[in-house]
């Protein structure tokens, strides 16, 4: 122990013994935790996509359900793979994400029961490869350069396996019958403008930014190779272990989600407005609010997961050679929202 250079004085005892008598009776009292706000940090994107997540964050819904005790910490991303590592780091407690970066982190990390899990659907649709002038058809696009928004993500894997069912051939390092540069979305708008790219499979309102300001059109639209037009664009994960640390939090999320998707369909005027506004002071980019009510009509804001789509997705990231397995038991846990449903007196989505 430190001694104080205070002399053997009568004083020097006395504060002495007072210290200790001091020290004897905290040890004696029960030990009480510090209590303080829950630190929630959430991911979400500058996309269309993620609207409910944009509108949640910026009309105060998602911080009103989750109350005065959790703090709110929303972090912007740009792709899903930089999501997945700030979950792994331990940076991030849940995100709004695309399907194939949550596929990649569950599969990453089922040896140890997998460091996240899928709580709630978000959006389906709004994704669409465009192509220039020229290009009418699948057979138009031998020898093509085509753009998608990362390596390995949803856009990046639904064109793969889209020219993989044309007959096309394509490799992870650009090469093949088809070429493809993942990069960012406005990358590929510049270099779609400047003639450097023949087209791209990109989320919204990069589809209908490339049309309306670039000359480009609607080669595939997504929704039409799926059941029902319905695929998950977006969801929300949670990490495992903040899940497991706070339920009660997770779940409030979830019901701020669900109000934020139940405003979103329900002025979807309004939402347009909120979402440009905020998209424009994210990204730096304008987005004309009636480009927006042009996007709008190709995605469905929903809670609804939509499991089935992730299964296939998977199972074409193996056969591209982008996963090692497409097993994908426990990634959902859509108990709370469930909970959250039940009591607003709707439907249960049945778990996968």
């Amino acid at each position: 122990m430190e001694k104080v250079n205070m002399g053997r004085t009568m004083v020097g005892r006395g504060l002495a013994m007072a210290v200790i008598l001091v020290i004897g009776l905290v040890a004696c009292q029960p030990t009480e935790t510090p209590s303080g706000p829950v630190n929630l940090r959430l991911g979400y994107f500058p996309n269309l996509t993620h609207a409910t997540a944009i509108m949640g964050i910026e009309d105060g819904i998602l911080a009103e359900a989750l109350g005065s005790d959790v703090e709110l910490a929303p972090q912007l991303f740009t792709a899903g793979p930089e999501v997945v590592e700030a979950i792994f780091s331990g940076a991030l407690d849940a995100s709004y994400i695309g399907p194939n970066p949550a596929i990649n982190a569950f599969i990453r990390s089922a040896s140890d029961g997998g460091a996240i899990r899928i709580v709630s659907g978000a959006t389906s649709g709004g994704a669409s490869l465009v192509v220039r002038d020229g290009i009418d058809g699948p057979e138009d696009l031998a020898g093509a350069r085509l753009g998608s928004p990362q390596l390995g993500n949803t856009q990046d894997v639904a064109l793969r396996a889209w020219l993989a069912d044309q007959g096309y051939e394509t490799d992870l390092e650009g090469g093949g019958e088809v070429e493809i540069l993942p990069q960012g979305n406005s990358q590929s708008l510049e270099a779609f403008v400047a003639g450097d790219l023949d087209g791209a499979w990109l989320p919204e309102p990069w589809v209908t930014r490339m049309v309306d300001e670039a000359g480009g059109h609607v080669l595939v639209d997504e929704r039409d190779l799926w059941p029902d037009g319905q695929f998950v664009t977006t969801h929300l994960i949670v990490a495992t272990a903040f899940l497991e640390a706070h339920p009660d939090v997770v779940k409030r999320l979830l019901e701020g989600h669900v109000a934020a998707t139940e405003a979103v369909n329900a002025d979807p005027a309004h939402a347009q407005e909120v979402v440009a506004a905020a998209i424009a002071d994210l990204s730096g980019t304008e987005v004309a609010v009636g480009l927006l009510a042009s996007a709008w009509d190709k995605m469905t804001f929903t809670v609804d997961p939509i499991a089935s789509s992730l299964t296939t997705s998977a199972e074409n990231a193996v056969e591209l050679g982008l996963l090692d397995s497409a097993d994908l038991e426990g990634i959902y846990d859509l108990s709370l929202l469930n909970e959250v449903l039940a009591e607003a007196g709707a439907s249960p989505i049945p778990e996968p």
